[in-house]
């Protein structure tokens, strides 16, 4: 037995020796198998799987992240699959374990995100360059946090159609309180609805529009500044953010510091 690991779905992940065949589910989670090396290893991923740029030119496409065909994962023979709990279903999952040991993510914070990279660390015989990764993030956070940043009260909005912005128990939320952004849906639970009218009621200092999985526009913007000027009040700050940085959870966390320092000198 190469390595037995606990999921974070408290799933038992046993592999009889070390993985050379990968299949990733989770762009996220693709883009750090790649830095940590395996890009040879890795035999199927998502067609939302585009970073590392060219990727998806190379490797065998299976599908998206919500709909899969288990067919083209039989046909890669992986020995390792990589799943998410909130970016794939249930039925995803269950079909993938009938294939090849499965390990499922379920990530709400920094530190759900430090122990999963861990994990594919140790999973994939590259513990060494894992740790190094998680020092390396640790490090940028807790340099951010002993610094004296102001508050800022901000609503970081994901989709339109209807407007749906970020609870305290995400992902999400925990980079932006990190980042210093007092999130003020903090107490909601998940990904809240909200309408033009609640937000101008909420009227934060920043609205932080995201580019995933809606990719908010200038029309969208001024949207928000005529909502504002008919209320009478002066629009808050509104910021294109680059969602990766906020809602990716693998390697791209390495750079998350630097690109919420850039926002925050806008």
């Amino acid at each position: 037995m190469f390595i037995s690991i606990t999921d974070q779905c408290y799933r038992i992940v046993e592999l009889p020796q070390r993985p050379l065949r990968i299949v990733s589910l989770v762009p996220s989670q693709t883009e750090l198998l790649v830095d940590l090396g395996l890009e040879d290893h890795l035999v199927g991923i998502t067609r939302f799987c585009e970073y590392p740029a060219g990727l998806i030119d190379k490797i065998k496409v299976v599908g998206g992240t919500k709909k899969v065909i288990a067919s083209r994962i039989w046909e890669v023979k992986p020995d390792l699959i990589i799943c998410n709990k909130e970016e794939n279903t249930q039925e995803i999952v269950l079909a993938c374990q009938e294939i090849a040991p499965t390990y499922v993510s379920d990530i709400a914070n920094l530190d759900d995100a430090m122990e999963m990279i861990t994990d594919l660390g140790k999973m994939t015989g590259t513990s060494f360059k894992a740790k190094s990764l998680v020092n390396r993030i640790k490090i940028n956070f807790n340099h951010f946090e002993k610094e004296s940043h102001s508050a800022i009260n901000a609503l970081y909005l994901i989709w339109k159609d209807p407007y749906m912005t970020v609870g305290s128990d995400t992902f999400i939320h925990d980079i932006m309180e990190r980042g210093g952004y007092k999130n003020m849906m903090d107490g909601a639970s998940r990904y809240p609805e909200l309408t033009l009218q609640n937000i101008v009621n909420l009227n934060p200092q920043v609205i932080m529009l995201s580019s995933e999985p809606y990719a908010f526009n200038d029309l969208d913007k001024k949207e928000f500044e005529d909502a504002f000027a008919k209320a009478g009040l002066k629009s808050p700050q509104l910021l294109h953010v680059d969602g990766t940085y906020f809602s990716w959870y693998g390697s791209r966390l390495k750079n998350t510091v630097d690109y919420i320092r850039e926002l925050r000198s806008k």
